[in-house]
């Protein structure tokens, strides 16, 4: 008898992850795909358009022959990186550009410049969002500008889109133009209130309303698939999220109180919130995700550097093998000496929004040794996401009591242990590493009926470890002054440099 079988499907920054989920909750197949940056300028990022929708392809190929011809697909799911944005031909599909990264920041002078005619709180109000070139709405507007293709953008023979998008229009053949509403409400063209792409916000950002997908919920048929790699023609294509949504999905954190974290190239904290809330302490109001009608609110705090702070000093030392060498590293002594790094390779995002602040690493000594900066390097992701808490924290609503985490760099002991230590509360570790794509699955699954409501899902079996605090508060506040003063002085050693500048 076959088993039936969700096909979910998680792009992200680094690699392409295709699972097939059983009705249990079980992952029957697993297959990944790396996926390569390119860096063409100091602070720009960007992806190949084919490259991604190869990977994707490729993975899910080798994930269904896992599976067997035991497996009965019901539907496809997507989660993927957010934030990232392309162009391509409506007409022949081909992409005009590249994949601009969330990282990249080479739309940093239009955000100064409406910040300098004062429209950030306006754009703030409408999209719950900083104005922060990671953020989708400036780089499609730079895309546009950089090829001289307006006109054709208002032709409407353009189409723009996250990567959720291009995905589903690869999927679909050419059939659907669509995202789903948390990939649109990181755009910054999207009205948290009226949930719809914003006149006014894509009048001020310079994009013409003609180039953008149809915005559908999280949780539904979007599309069908065309026959492609291994994957049959005729599929549901049932949920749509991005990642770090799917995340918080995955851990079923559904209601008030419940905070997860992402740790992977970047950071992404998230709480689910009743209602769009403006915060007032440096984090993102967003869409959590939609199911029918029903839309789900969340604050968000997303860190631009935690994992690729590891792997970049890794890379910088020529260890053999970046992450895993210098986490052995760190791991071989007790604390960092008091050295402080600042992993503000790309400026640094929530809570502290600089868009201009570079990596600084604070206390060296004659004392000071290779492992103690490996050690610095681990614990200022926790500093990172302590920092982000806090901000949560005062704005919630509700007493965050533990943190659960997931992502890759999960699997360091020492960096649960020193997080749990850094925010003094226990940390759940989520023993999946494909907790991002879980959370897709489980949408689709609402969506074609495999589960019936989310009490269903959140009783599916979730293997978790717990890391108890064990540092005392004194030790821990000192510790995390420390690093505040070390993030100041990035804005110090800025004005310093310019200074010397006009010299």
């Amino acid at each position: 008898m076959k088993q039936t079988a969700i096909l979910a499907i998680d792009q992200g920054t680094t690699n392409t992850k295709a699972l097939l989920v059983d009705a249990a909750g079980n992952v029957l197949a697993r297959a990944s795909r790396p996926v390569q940056r390119r860096y063409p300028r100091p602070a720009w990022v960007e992806q190949d358009p084919l490259e991604l929708w190869q990977s994707v392809l490729e993975a899910s190929t080798a994930c269904l022959e896992q599976g067997g011809a035991n497996v009965e697909l019901v539907a496809v799911a997507i989660s993927n990186q957010r934030e990232s944005v392309l162009l391509w031909e409506r007409a022949s599909g081909r992409p005009l550009g590249p994949c601009v990264s969330w990282q990249c920041q080479r739309s940093r002078q239009l955000c100064q410049s409406l910040q300098d005619r004062g429209l950030e709180p306006f754009i703030r109000e409408r999209s719950g969002l900083t104005l922060d070139p990671m953020f989708s709405g400036t780089k499609i507007r730079w895309l546009l500008e950089e090829q001289d293709l307006l006109e054709r953008a208002e032709a409407g023979e353009l189409c723009a889109g996250t990567v959720d998008s291009w995905l589903c229009w690869q999927l679909s053949g050419g059939a659907a133009h669509i995202c789903d509403m948390t990939n649109a409400s990181r755009t910054q063209l999207f009205n948290l209130g009226r949930r719809a792409w914003d006149e006014e916000l894509l009048q001020l950002l310079g994009v013409p309303a003609a180039i953008l997908p149809v915005v559908e919920p999280s949780a539904a048929i979007h599309a069908r698939t065309v026959a492609c790699g291994a994957l049959p023609a005729g599929l549901p294509i049932a949920a749509l999220i991005g990642d770090s949504h799917a995340a918080l999905f995955g851990q079923a954190g559904f209601l008030p109180g419940a905070v997860k974290a992402t740790y992977g190239t970047g950071s992404s904290l998230m709480t689910p919130v009743p209602e769009p809330r403006l915060s007032q302490s440096g984090l993102s109001t967003t869409i959590a995700w939609a199911i029918g009608e029903r839309v789900t609110y969340a604050l968000e705090g997303n860190i631009y550097v935690t994992g690729a702070a590891v792997e970049w000093l890794g890379r910088f030392l020529g260890l053999s093998d970046p992450v895993v060498d210098l986490a052995a590293l760190a791991a071989s002594v007790p604390d960092s000496g008091g050295l402080y790094f600042v992993p503000a390779l790309s400026g640094l995002g929530a809570p502290y929004w600089d868009k201009e602040a570079r990596g600084l690493i604070c206390g060296l000594t004659q004392a000071s040794t290779l492992p103690q900066l490996a050690r610095a390097t681990v614990e200022a992701i926790a500093y990172q996401v302590r920092a982000v808490f806090d901000a949560m924290q005062a704005e919630a609503g509700v007493k965050l009591q533990v943190l659960l985490a997931d992502g890759g760099a999960t699997r360091n002991d020492l960096l649960m242990q020193f997080q749990a230590d850094i925010i003094g509360k226990p940390v759940l570790r989520c023993e999946s590493a494909d907790v991002s794509a879980l959370g897709a699955a489980y949408l689709a699954g609402l969506a074609v009926g495999l589960w019936a409501n989310e009490e269903e899902i959140a009783a599916l079996p979730r293997p978790r470890q717990r890391f108890t605090p064990t540092l005392p508060a004194e030790a821990r506040e000192a510790r995390y002054s420390g690093w505040q003063e070390a993030v100041a002085r990035t804005t110090l050693h800025r004005s310093a440099g310019r200074r010397e500048e006009g010299s």
